[in-house]
């Protein structure tokens, strides 16, 4: 699990068939997590840019979305009230 901030997004006319409808946004890992980059994350929770966010990452990110056979690899899993200590 992966907690970052939501600084943009992505809009994607031409996608793979089983993404229509998804929303991408743009997440930047706390540096507390060790993750240098940027990342590209399905949203289906809702959020908005500025908030924090939980990220799953790999077969956790399609299991998170009950999309088991879509080409994701990391998906907007949770919004946080707080985080104290992570930045």
């Amino acid at each position: 699990m992966i907690v970052g901030k939501v600084v943009g997004s992505v809009v994607a006319t031409r996608k793979n068939e089983k993404l229509v409808g998804s929303k991408f946004l743009i997440v930047e890992p706390y540096k507390s997590m060790n993750i240098k980059e940027k990342m590209v994350a399905v949203d289906n929770v809702g959020a908005g840019i500025g908030e924090i966010v939980l990220v799953a990452t790999g077969s956790a990110a399609r299991i998170g979305l009950n999309l088991d056979n879509s080409p994701i690899d990391a998906a907007i899993v949770g919004i946080v009230d707080d985080a104290v200590g992570l930045e």
